[in-house]
């Protein structure tokens, strides 16, 4: 053992008592720091009025909507299933919340939307509050926690939904003639909006190719193949990395986000697995380094938590499939580094930049906190 004679002294001293302690007065572990990010969560955000769902600010104001909208919700949702994937114990642990978590998504679900199919709304539904707007980005992540449900549980009812949302999407795609660059899933259902972003066409390939790995079908494959060409051909460039959407004047939003880029990532490694197509696996590679290139430990601190959280779990996933080790190093640093400078020392809740905590930004961090613990083996079980 390292260290001076003094300190070696103190430690044979210590562990001396220790073992003098009756079990019962012994300090019990410090939680994890997932558990502790998870446990400010619910006491931060939790309505707790049997539903199971969060507000979506803290502290609350008058003027604020009852219940947080789909997206933050939905990455308190993940943060469970990823937690609970963890180990054997974690799902014993978290498994009864992770349910309620899922009962309480489906209090978004709209049967119908403007294309005639069931989507998540921004909202959530009637009697409970007004539905609101669909937003395609929405919907894939909660089909991505789907698909990550059912490779983890095996139910067929995910994997159900997931084809239900997937659906969804497909009507999603752009056949307007008149657009710029016609194709592309569109960002929202809204008819002043005809965005078409690499965040509501990547993950949508990330589904898609999911789906045809579970199922067989080639449908999901040629999908999944259309909407990553177009994203591509449109919003890649020419670093490898991504911007982030094509506006229906033509013109294009430069701003490079970290979800933007973790998440075509792991399209390629999908890719590859699928395929078998090297070529796959070097763009993969390329954009994952472009993006650790571009993305210091301060350009990911001004970046949203939640953002990185897709980012970091996407990389992972590429090394799950490569068997690399590349990218945890870089995950574990924003970890630390949020741990000890964005974490409020009186609630424990993420802190943020100004304005009040935000449910999203404290779900993000039990994401990567949680997916931290996980063994590299399983990485290739994310999304």
């Amino acid at each position: 053992m390292g260290g001076s004679p003094l300190s070696r002294r103190k430690f044979t001293a210590s562990a001396a008592v220790a073992t003098l302690l009756p079990t019962a007065v012994r300090a019990a572990p410090e939680p994890s720091r997932a558990e502790q990010w998870r446990a400010a969560m619910e006491r931060g955000f939790a309505v707790n009025d049997g539903t199971g769902l969060y507000r979506e600010y803290a502290p609350a104001a008058d003027t604020d909507a009852k219940y947080a909208t789909e997206w933050p919700f939905s990455q308190a949702h993940i943060a469970y299933l990823d937690l609970t994937m963890a180990d054997a114990a974690a799902a014993r642990h978290y498994g009864a919340a992770l349910t309620k978590a899922r009962a309480a998504e489906q209090l978004y679900w709209s049967d119908t939307s403007t294309t005639a199919r069931g989507g998540y709304l921004s909202r959530v539904v009637p009697p409970l509050g007004p539905g609101d707007d669909l937003y395609y980005d929405d919907n894939e992540w909660v089909g991505l926690a789907l698909v990550q449900h059912y490779r983890f549980r095996r139910d067929p009812a995910s994997l159900a939904h997931a084809k239900e949302v997937f659906e969804l999407i497909r009507s999603g795609w752009s056949e307007d003639p008149s657009l710029p660059s016609p194709g592309g899933v569109r960002w929202t259902q809204k008819a002043d909006n005809g965005d078409r972003n690499t965040v509501s066409n990547m993950p949508a390939a990330q589904l898609g190719l999911r789906l045809h790995q579970i199922t067989g079908d080639r449908a999901y494959l040629d999908d999944a193949l259309r909407y990553y060409s177009w994203t591509n051909a449109v919003l890649q460039r020419p670093d490898g990395l991504y911007n982030d959407h094509l506006k229906t004047d033509g013109t294009i939003e430069t701003t490079v986000w970290t979800y933007n880029q973790g998440v075509p990532v792991a399209v390629n490694a999908l890719l590859w697995q699928t395929t078998g197509d090297k070529r796959y696996l070097q763009e993969a590679k390329r954009i994952a380094y472009a993006s650790r290139e571009r993305f210091t430990l301060s350009q990911l601190d001004r970046q949203p938590p939640p953002f990185n959280a897709i980012y970091f779990k996407n990389l992972l996933l590429l090394d799950g499939i490569a068997g690399t080790r590349e990218n945890r190093p870089a995950m574990q640093a924003y970890a630390d580094h949020m741990w000890r400078n964005r974490r409020d020392a009186t609630t424990g809740l993420c802190r943020p930049r100004a304005g009040r905590a935000e449910l999203i930004d404290t779900a993000a961090m039990v994401q990567i906190e949680a997916v931290l613990g996980w063994k590299p083996e399983k990485w290739d079980a994310l999304y």
